[in-house]
Formats: structure tokens, sequence, C-alpha cells
């Protein structure tokens, strides 16, 4: 019986045949009598992953980060999804065994391009700083190397380095400072330290998890200092840091115990040597004096030489001019096989022609050829002799004269270093100068440049001294990029065509299944450069889709300032093009990363933002993400009500007189609806809004505080009236008229004294009057001013004939009574107000009472009598 193995649809395959191995007569296996055995294939599993990457748009994979207190479920669609973290899903951090750390920082230390090792070079006149900086460290003190691009910082640290790697309990933990944050260094350093996988430790708990960690930290090519510094250095204080920075990177803080150690060129001697090394021959006399030019202007930098040494290699080989038939192969280096190594050839002279029938001649030859066409029933046929040349020698041509560089083409020798390059290396140079001096991973170069060779293309920039090293990745050196760039845009080789190619090409490698975060993460700077370089060159739409490609990734990876960056990248690119829904989802995505950093004012923007833009297009589950997001940061700011200015009230209330009501705070903007304080003592009022409602209540504190000085010094600037000029017009003259009725005394008591005048009080002493109200109260009530004083300013009384009456204006100036008081008492005591109402109603409006600071009251005068005025 036979067992079908086969899908669906196909022949049936027999488990076994008996004919397999037997030579049947007649048997074809084209004429289906006989079934070809092959092996089964498997069902395809519908669970399985799809590694086809037949999907063009970007990953769904939905991965979980855990922080300090939320967990980040990283949602492609809709976004990041936050909650609160559960304590069994918070993970415990494992530390990691010595090999473990050795291997894991393997991981982040660049690889070896493809193509023949080049040299190593010793390290030159570096022995003293060598020594000085292993001492240091022994005492456990932090250094910071500082030196120009290219003066072989990186060098000197791999050497001391080395020389301490059983100096410290942990050994040495070797970092890259490019374009890290101190938060990410400090990420950095935890997960080289620890082993746990999603977790991010907040600022606050890494001090604690890395203060026993006892190492020599390396960290190249830094690019933090100041109080950021001190941060890093003060989260691991058992370690010992050996940094390298550039003299443009902010210095250390002037209290901090960092050592600092200039790095300097290299002397003349120095790097003529290297220069030997670099070309592994010695240097002719021309030679040596073109590089004691080169050394003067290039301040002795190791780099400069490293290229310049390039530039006579590529000069031999153009002198020894290669015969079509080379093979590149032999190459090592850039520089050809010595003659003295090539196979030896035979001497052929004497040789000129050799003829087919020579060949025949040999005894016996012919005869067996008539033989054998006489048994062929073939007539014979007469050989017609056919010259063949003789192989010439082959010679190596005469050298050809190559003019050394000249001294401008050795200053910036990257465009002749690279006019020199293969196709593939200069397609490859043009795709690192439009990502701004980013080279992509030599697994991408054969499908960027076109090429199946072109991963070699890294290995040949490195062998110039092109490209150099960076973190995990490579970078042009300094200053190829401005050398290279207008000379790569001026001949057609460099244009917005490879941004937006590798843009694309990113987008999708990323987007793969089989790409794993980590993977894309290390390629961060590259697919960064790419996307910067879409956004400012015309394809914005191209840098939104990578950008939100990208962006889960980097999240998922905790690699967080390359996540940050790729998102404000992205909300910008998509505010060019117009994209709101990917705007949306960039401002969600700052706005979770805001609140995982505890920065709860920029989250809510961010979220706020996002909300309303989703609100406008109808998008409600990326609405209903976003609100439960922005319930989390306002829980965080405090029992779910959003942070706000505060105004705290006098915490002893005023001491007002019998009737009067406290004074009433008006502010125009809405406030939050809170029940109102029904207890004496410290009342807090909470100003909810925006940065424009705090700017407006500032505003009304500040007018308020204004005003109150006004009424202040109105009511206190009476006393200062004697030595004001006589034609100063006071604002009660210019008001109002004189009343006849006021230079007459009346029957009730005395005349009221003349505005702007002092009355005696009961106590002996003047008190201003007032010359102008601030404010009206109903009834003739008195109003408070700052300070704690009140005045009750005259208001408009009915008269008895209907209409409302006022003081006529007065057209000349009123004569001052003395400022002294009177030397005689008066002759009539003050009576007692009566306890009844007068029958009569009075012959002119009420005046007002201005309460004296020691408690008396004097009338102010406003041309008429009052009835309830007395004076003493």
């Amino acid at each position: 019986m036979e067992h079908l193995t086969g899908e669906p649809g196909e022949r049936p395959i027999p488990e076994s045949d008996p004919t397999d191995g037997l030579d049947l007569p007649g048997a074809d296996a084209t004429d289906g009598t006989v079934a070809l055995p092959r092996s089964a294939r498997p069902a395809r599993d519908p669970l399985a992953p799809d590694l086809s990457g037949g999907s063009s748009g970007g990953s769904a994979r939905v991965l979980r980060v855990v922080t300090a207190d939320y967990l980040l479920t990283v949602n492609p669609v809709d976004g990041t999804e936050v909650t609160g973290c559960p304590p069994a899903e918070r993970p415990v951090p494992r530390r990691r065994t010595r090999e473990e750390r050795v291997a894991h920082l393997a991981t982040r230390r660049p690889s070896p391009p493809p193509g023949p090792p080049a040299p190593e070079l010793p390290l030159l006149e570096r022995d003293e700083e060598r020594e000085r900086l292993i001492r240091l460290l022994a005492r456990g003190r932090s250094i910071r190397v500082t030196g120009p691009s290219g003066a072989g910082r990186t060098a000197l640290l791999e050497s001391v380095a080395n020389a301490c790697a059983d100096l410290a309990p942990d050994g040495v933990l070797w970092m890259s400072g490019y374009r890290r944050t101190a938060a990410d260094l400090l990420q950095d350093l935890f997960a080289t330290v620890y082993e746990a996988d999603g977790y991010r430790p907040g600022r606050d708990e890494l001090p604690g998890l890395l203060h026993d960690t006892g190492a020599v930290v390396v960290i190249d090519d830094l690019e933090i200092g100041g109080a950021a510094l001190e941060e890093l250095l003060a989260a691991a204080p058992e370690c010992a840091f050996l940094m390298s920075a550039t003299p443009d990177v902010t210095a250390p803080a002037a209290d901090s115990m960092v050592e600092e150690v200039f790095l300097s060129g290299l002397t003349r001697v120095a790097c003529v040597d290297l220069l030997q090394l670099v070309t592994s021959r010695p240097l002719a006399e021309d030679e040596t004096a073109w590089a004691a030019d080169l050394w003067f202007e290039s301040e002795g930098l190791p780099l400069r030489f490293v290229q310049a040494g390039a530039l006579l290699r590529q000069r031999d080989a153009l002198r020894q001019p290669l015969e079509p038939d080379w093979d590149d192969s032999v190459w090592e280096n850039g520089t050809p096989t010595s003659p003295a190594d090539a196979i030896p050839l035979p001497d052929l002279t004497g040789f000129e022609t050799t003829t087919v029938s020579s060949a025949l001649d040999l005894p016996g030859a012919r005869d067996d050829r008539e033989a054998l066409d006489a048994a062929l029933g073939e007539e014979p046929v007469d050989v017609v002799p056919l010259e063949i040349p003789a192989s010439a020698p082959v010679l190596r041509g005469a050298p050809v004269e190559v003019p050394l560089p000249s001294l401008a083409e050795s200053a910036a020798p990257a465009h002749l270093l690279a006019s020199r390059l293969s196709e593939s290396a200069r397609e490859a140079l043009a795709f690192a100068v439009a990502l701004d001096g980013e080279c992509p991973h030599p697994s991408h170069l054969p499908a960027l440049v076109g090429d199946t060779h072109g991963d070699a293309a890294l290995g040949e920039l490195t062998s110039v001294g092109l490209a150099v090293p960076v973190s995990a990745h490579y970078r042009l050196a300094a200053g190829v990029v401005q050398q290279l760039a207008p000379d790569l845009a001026s001949d057609g080789e460099l244009s917005d065509i490879q941004a937006h190619t590798a843009a694309l090409h990113y987008a999708w490698w990323t987007g793969h299944p089989s790409v794993t975060p980590e993977r894309a993460a290390s390629e961060s700077e590259a697919i960064l450069a790419a996307m910067t370089a879409c956004r400012d060159g015309g394809h914005p739409s191209a840098a939104v889709l990578l950008a939100r490609t990208v962006a889960p990734s980097f999240a998922a990876a905790l690699h967080w300032g390359a996540w940050e960056r790729a998102l404000r990248i992205g909300q910008e690119a998509a505010r060019m093009s117009g994209e709101v829904a990917e705007e949306a989802y960039f401002h969600h995505e700052l706005g979770v990363l805001a609140l995982s950093n505890g920065n709860t004012d920029r989250a809510r923007a961010e979220l706020e933002a996002s909300i309303a833009l989703r609100g406008a297009l109808a998008d409600r589950q990326g609405t209903v993400v976003g609100r439960r997001t922005l319930a989390l940061v306002n829980d965080r700011d405090g029992g779910g009500a959003p942070s706000g200015l505060e105004l705290t009230a006098a915490t002893t209330p005023l001491a007002l007189p019998p009737g009067e009501q406290p004074p009433v705070t008006v502010i125009s903007k809405r406030l939050a609806a809170t029940p109102p304080p029904h207890h004496h003592g410290a009342r807090r009022l909470a100003i909810v809004g925006t940065r424009r409602n705090l700017v407006a209540v500032a505003t009304g504190v500040v007018l308020a505080a204004v005003l109150g000085t006004i009424v202040t010094l109105g009511a206190t600037s009476g006393a200062s009236d004697d030595n004001s000029t006589p034609n100063q017009v006071k604002p009660i003259e210019s008001a109002q008229q004189d009343d006849p009725s006021t230079d007459t005394p009346t029957d009730d008591g005395p005349s009221n004294p003349t505005p702007g005048t002092t009355t005696p009080s009961a106590s002996g002493t003047t008190s201003p009057t007032p010359t102008a109200p601030f404010s009206t109260a109903p009834g003739g009530t008195t109003t408070t001013a700052p300070g704690g004083s009140t005045t009750t300013v005259p208001v408009e009384t009915s008269q008895p004939g209907g209409g409302p009456h006022s003081t006529p204006p007065s057209h000349h100036p009123t004569t001052k009574p003395p400022t002294t008081p009177p030397t005689t008492p008066p002759t009539t005591p003050p009576t007692t107000p009566p306890t009844t109402p007068p029958t009569t109603p009075p012959t002119g409006p009420t005046s007002a009472q201005a309460t004296l600071p020691g408690g008396g009251s004097s009338p102010t005068n406003t041309g008429t009598t009052s009835a309830d005025t007395t004076t003493p």
C-alpha cells in the first residue's frame, strides 16, 4: 500500500520504489511509466512567520517595554499604549559574568570590512601619554583625552584599555559616546553590566544598580559635558572613566574631578616613519621633502599621513601599469606584487614559427595517417602548413613618471583618492556623502550600488583613510564630506536620488519580520541620516515612511535617543507633506516618550495635539488611546487635576469695620468648579488653564497691584499739597464747580473744609482729604484700598425734585486754611449724633467720610454740608 506524502493535487509517491538503482531497458524517466523518487515537501504551517517579505507595508509586530513606572505596548498602528506596570511584570536584572560582558561588548564594536586586512600600525610617540593615563586610572581618577579629529585618540584609548584589562574587578567596559546623551550612556552601561531584556530602569534607579560596579569605563567620541557628565560620573562612583572628545565639546564642570589630557600631533620624524609604515617601503628623497611640507601643513595629525600613504601607494600603481590579463586578486592593500615575485617565463627566442606539417614529418607519422584514411574509405588530404605565431615574451612595461601630489592636493586629498577608486567604491562613497558621512553596512551595499561585489567597497574606503570606525559602524573621516560634496554634485554623481533610494531600502529592510529591533538599532545613524536627507531634499513622504517604520524598532531596542530623533524628524516631515494622520501618530509617540522620562508638561502638550488631530480625522481608536495616556499624565501630576498656578490669600483676615463686606477678587478666566471655602485661614485658589491663562492672570495681578498703589498714593498725597505750585490743577478743581453755599457755615455745624486741605482729627493730627475718588460704593459705603485703609466716596442722591443732584464745578481755586491746628479748642463740644433719623431732608448731597489712620473720620468737602458729619 502506498502512503501519500505529497500535497493534495499531486501524484502519489510511493514510500520506496523497488526499481530504484536498476537499469531497466526501455524505461524513460520522461514517459511517465516510472515515477522519479523525490523528497516529500512538508505541509505549510499557517502559524509560521512569513519570511518572504511579501508585505510591502511596515511590520505589525507588537512589542513590550517595561520602565520604572509603566508598561509600554509598542503598537505600530495606533500608537504605543501605556499602562501602570504591575509588580509581577517588572523583571529582576541579573548581573552578567565577565565572559558575558566580553561577548556583549564585542557586538558593540564595528566588524572588519570585507577584503584583505589592513596593516596594524604601531602607536608612535604616545608612550608618555599612555603611561600617564595608566597611572591616573590606577589611582581611580577619571580622565578626558581632548584632541582634534584624526589625532589618534581611539588608538591611544585602545592601547590603554588593553593595558588596564586586569586593573578593575569588572574589567574594561568599552562604550561609544557618538550621538549619545547622558541617559543613553547610562542605559548602555546598565545593559553592559546587567541582563534585563526589555527593561529600562528610571534615572533615579540607575545609581543604586550601578553603585557596586567597579570597572574602567572607556567612552570614545564623547559629546556631553558639564552637568550631564557629572550625572554620568555620579551614577557609577566606583568606576574610573577614560573618555575622549574633540575640543568643541562642552568642558567638564569647574569643580569636576576629571583630569584633562590634551593630545597634539606627531613630530616630523614620527610622521615620516608612519608614512614609511603605510607604504611598506622606504621613501625617496623627493618624497621625504614632500612629507615635511605635509607635516607643516597638517600639524602632524596621524590620519593625514595615513591618507598620504594611500596617495603614494596609488602613485606606485600608476607608475607600474598592469597587463590586460592581470588578476586583481594579487593586489595586497592596494599595492601590486613586486616584479621579483612574478612567475618566470620560459625563453622562447629562436622559435619564430611552427607548422603542422613539421609534426607529421616524424618517423611513421605520415604512414599511420594514410592507413587510417584508407580504412575509413576517405581520400588522403594534402595538409597545408598553418603558420602559428610564437608567443612573445611577457615583459613588464617601463615605469611611467607620475608626479607627486601638490601641496593643495595633499591638504585636501579626498578628491584625488576617490578618483582612483573602483566604480562600486565610488558609488558607495556617493551614498555616504549623501547620508552626511554615515556609511551603510557592507551587507546593504550590493543592493544600493547595484553590484554583487559591492560589499568590498567599504574595505577600499577604509584602506585609503576615507572611512574610519565609529561606534558599531563606519563613517567618513573628518573633512571628507566637505571636500567631496561639491565635486560629486558637479560631476552628476551626487543628487537626492541616493538619499531617496537609501530611505526606501531601509524602510523595506527595517519592516521585514526577520530584522530584530537590536539589528535595526545598530544601523540607527545611517537610517536617521537618510531620513534627514529626504526631509531636507524634497522627499518628505519617504522620510515619513521610514520614520513610521523604524520608530517602533528603536523604542523596543531601548535606544530612546534615536527614537526621539526619528519621531521629531518624522513629525516635521509629516507636517511638510500634509499627512495629518502620521503627524498625529508622531505627536502621540513623543507624548509617550516624555511621560516615560517624567516630563509631564511636554507629554500633555504632545498628547493634546495628537488628540486634536485625530479628532479632526474621526480616528476613534487613536483618540481613545491618546485619552487613556493623557489620563495617566493627569494622575501623575496629582489626583487627576492638571497642574496650574496657585494664588494664596492672606492667612490673617482683614479687620473690617462693622457692616462692611470683605474685598472681592475678580478673575476674568473661568475657574475650576471647586466648592468655596467656609472657614477662615489660608485659602488656595487654583487656576486651571494653559500658558495663556497664566499670562492673563499674572497680568491681572500686576494691574491690581498698580491700581492699589495709585489709590494709596492718592490717599496720602494731601500731605504734600502745601509745597505744590499755585497754578497746579487739582482733580476736584477741574471736575467740579464751587457752590456759593460752601463759604457760608450752616447751623448744623462748622463749615466743611475745602477739598485738598487737611482736617484736624480728634487726636489733634491732620489727615489729608482725598481729592479724587477711586471707586463709588452704592449708598455711600466704604471701599477697601490696599494697605488696610478704607475710603468712602460720595454718591449721587435723588432730590425731592426727582433728578440727581451733582455738585456744581468750581471756577476758581479754593483758599487753603492754615495747616496748623487751631490754638483754642472749639467752644461747642462735640455732640452725640441723634439716635433718630432727621425728619427733614438734607439741603444738599451727603458727603463721604474718610477713615483716618487713628480710627477717626474726617469729612470730605463736596461743596455742601452733611447732616451726619461732625468735626472736633
